[in-house]
């Protein structure tokens, strides 16, 4: 009945398609297995994607060849540039998505994948024999087998639903949860814990009344996230923000005792950065009102997503705080928020492939390994997709450096530091935020993705390789070409800086920081017409690379010197406890941890720069 398989995915949200369509376009015949085939990438929560950092991740899920981006380009109804008011290496695409476009459209772009078979069902356990995974074991007991498993099973295993005291079995809303895997992988010697996420209340968009609330506007000239020509956005769709009160904390109070999550029921870790209403309330009590956002769910819907609202208090306690928000007096309800508590396996357990240390060609993507967020699960699918492609046919595998990616950032913390909370990316994560932008993406990872084997990335190449051409073009234009004061003085003088007395180069006029390339258009007619031969995202990839040459230089080299322990590498037996002069913690850890370099050793939680100045010894250097 069935094939052996080269991949298969368990679990099909946003890390499973992206893991799916990662291997299948690297050339490995994948099976996709899902527990409801109406579900395929479903938004669990929120209809967004992108945002700060996770924006930037999107855009290089895209550049390496994944479909998370053009997804969102096909099914956005708003778009917003954030951060635009700080440097080039803070803005974050977000774009409000239409929840069932969203699914619709990658459910398409996964059939339309010759590679990519699937099946319906829940898997009941993995097939392991001598350390090895040999494919999967279904609830119905049918055997397929397969040469690599990833499991990307999100909230689904042992999942459990608070509502105020009620709890029941799930893995989402209306869904089962998921059982069989977690037992075996602690029978085989995984450790496992417990985390905890939410959702806030959905409500009838009908019944809202928006003239008490502000309005959110997507961008005036929306962008995209996918660096192929997809639709521009076209109808923009508003949100609309309005706050808390006094009387809603009030109210909320009143459910205390019977939340879960102050009642001791609910054990896992939440969210840090994303708390539920009532912990904000309870948390930052001196606040007088917390903003909400009202985010439609589509075009075509009356459902509406109520962000800043995440609860599982009882129903009815949710309802009588939502009637006294401003714009909700006559408030209807279709659902009410609920949390989730589900089994993660702390990544520590991983190597920086995503592989299993315990089982062989077994990779975990997504929420199983701790992390909160479509993108964030996205880019871990695409990194394990890719990589149980590369182990099956014994290549090198594909490993990101914190200099290359945020992607490559998020699997470093997780694997060097793990997580006890569900963790998400932050550009404050990043300390090489400035290489890392979200417009240069597509510069820095589809020429590695090509050469790897990523199919389909010819044209993308071919568009990476004439960017770079007509960057240079620019930029030798800019450092060659003088301007005179009697042109520049009066924009000079009208942005705050200091006038020109003798001609300059017009590089040397953008580097100033009142400076920008749009005013400098406008004030020499003969420069933007010799632009205009350029496309607007490359003229803005040369302004950011000509005003910021500095830093950008700067942080080359300091990644360059992380490189250079990076490409010092300890051996898989390494006796670390042989080594007295190491610290007791740096033994202990280098010895569960395993690092694979130098530079990453350099990075693991409690291991100190004495601790590799004693490695770079005993390895020779």
């Amino acid at each position: 009945m069935f094939q052996k398989y080269d991949v298969i995915v368990v679990g099909a949200g946003h890390a499973g398609c992206e893991a799916a369509v990662a291997a299948a376009n690297m050339g490995s015949k994948v099976l996709l297995v899902t527990m409801n085939m109406q579900t395929i990438a479903q938004m669990s929560c929120n209809p967004a994607m992108g945002g700060v950092a996770k924006g930037q991740i999107v855009r290089e899920v895209d550049a390496m060849g994944g479909y998370s981006g053009i997804v969102t380009d096909h099914t956005m109804i708003q778009f917003r540039m954030l951060n635009l008011s700080k440097g080039p290496a803070m803005w974050s695409p977000r774009a409000q998505s239409d929840r069932m476009l969203f699914a619709h459209k990658w459910r398409m772009m996964l059939e339309q994948n010759q590679n990519i078979d699937f099946w319906q069902e829940m898997v009941g356990s993995l097939i392991v024999k001598n350390g090895v995974v040999k494919g999967i074991r279904t609830s119905m007991g049918i055997e397929i087998e397969g040469r690599s498993v990833v499991l990307t099973n999100g909230t689904f295993l042992n999942g459990i639903i608070h509502i105020g005291e009620k709890q029941f079995g799930g893995g989402r809303a209306g869904e089962k949860a998921a059982t069989g895997i977690t037992e075996q992988l602690i029978e085989l010697g995984f450790e496992a814990g417990r985390m905890k996420t939410g959702t806030p209340p959905r409500v009838d968009g009908r019944s809202l009344d928006y003239n008490l609330m502000e309005v959110q506007d997507g961008d005036e000239n929306p962008s995209r996230f996918s660096y192929t020509e997809t639709p521009k956005l076209q109808n923009q769709i508003p949100c609309h923000i309005t706050y808390t009160n006094d009387k809603v904390h009030d109210i909320l109070r009143t459910g205390f005792e019977q939340s879960p999550m102050f009642t001791g029921r609910i054990q896992g870790r939440g969210p840090r950065y994303c708390p539920s209403i009532e912990d904000k309330i309870d948390r930052f009590a001196d606040k007088e009102r917390h903003q909400l956002f009202v985010e439609p769910e589509g075009r075509e819907t009356c459902e509406i997503y109520i962000n800043g609202f995440s609860s599982s208090l009882p129903e009815d306690v949710q309802y009588k705080a939502l009637v006294q928000i401003p714009g909700f007096k006559n408030v209807k309800m279709f659902r009410p928020g609920y949390a989730i508590e589900y089994d993660y396996f702390p990544p520590t357990q991983l190597h920086v492939t995503l592989e299993t240390r315990l089982v062989k060609n077994l990779f975990f993507a997504g929420q199983i390994n701790g992390t909160t967020g479509y993108e964030e699960a996205a880019c871990q699918g695409l990194i394990a997709g890719v990589n149980a492609h590369l182990a099956i046919f014994e290549k090198d595998p594909l490993v990101l450096s914190r200099s290359e990616g945020y992607i490559g950032v998020l699997i470093d913390d997780l694997v060097n530091k793990g997580t006890d909370e569900p963790y998400r990316m932050f550009t404050s994560r990043a300390e090489y935020r400035i290489l890392l932008r979200q417009d240069n993406a597509d510069l820095r990872l589809t020429p590695l993705m090509h050469k790897l084997g990523m199919k389909n990335l010819d044209d993308r190449l071919s568009r990476v390789q004439e960017k770079k051409q007509n960057m240079s073009i620019i930029r030798k234009y800019f450092s060659e070409t003088g301007v005179s004061p009697d042109l520049m003085n009066a924009y000079l003088l009208s942005v705050g800086s200091a006038p020109m007395n003798q001609q300059i180069k017009l590089a040397s006029v953008l580097s100033r920081p009142q400076v920008s390339m749009k005013g400098m258009l406008e004030a020499l007619p003969e420069l933007a017409a010799y632009l205009n031969q350029f496309d607007q995202e490359t003229i803005e990839l040369a302004e950011i690379d000509m005003k910021y040459e500095g830093y950008i230089v700067k942080e080359q080299e300091l990644a360059e010197k992380m490189i250079r322990l990076e490409e010092v590498r300890l051996m898989e037996d390494f006796n670390y406890h042989g080594i007295s002069s190491l610290s007791f913690e740096a033994r202990e850890k280098l010895t569960k941890l395993r690092p694979r370099t130098i530079g990453q050793a350099s990075r693991i939680s409690g291991v100190t720069p004495s601790d590799i100045s004693i490695l770079l010894v005993h390895a020779g250097r």
